[in-house]
């Protein structure tokens, strides 16, 4: 399931970065064109489109760098084990389940009839699952871990 799950994660970062890279572009042709000039000084159309160009141009790098990450991330090797690490694959005692991954954290894939989340070394809950074992409580105890893979 692991490995049909990467290439999920893989494809759908690939058909984001695809879609915020034409509007990034459409962003782009709105700031630089003629029609976008400022009329008077309280226009601002242009400075907006160029906010908005810029952000999404940092969008794209950001994405692309979490794709470049995703498409070296191997997790096969990581078999069934005892403690969670970067690449497990998490199953919760509510029926969550949460990949734990080097980027694209909040990334809810479906694989196999499962809602996946991805998170990342930045998030509260990934630092919660890390070194913790089967029957482990976590989040305060609300649920406890029942799945590692």
């Amino acid at each position: 399931m692991k490995a049909l799950l990467l290439d999920a994660i893989r494809e759908e970062l690939r058909a984001q970065l695809l879609r915020l890279k034409q509007a990034a572009q459409e962003a782009h042709a709105a700031a630089t064109d003629a029609g976008s000039k400022a009329e008077s000084k309280y226009d601002t159309r242009n400075l907006e489109a160029s906010y908005l160009a810029s952000g999404q141009a940092k969008q794209v790098e950001e994405l692309a760098e979490a794709l470049r990450l995703f498409e070296a991330f191997d997790a096969s090797f990581i078999a069934q084990v005892d403690t969670i690490v970067m690449g497990s694959l998490v199953g919760t005692s509510d029926g969550s389940w949460f990949l734990l991954a080097p980027s694209a954290g909040g990334l809810e894939i479906s694989c196999e009839g499962r809602e996946v989340t991805v998170l990342t070394p930045s998030s509260p809950l990934y630092q919660k699952l890390l070194g913790a074992k089967c029957g482990d409580f976590i989040e305060g105890g609300s649920r406890f871990i029942k799945t590692i893979l």
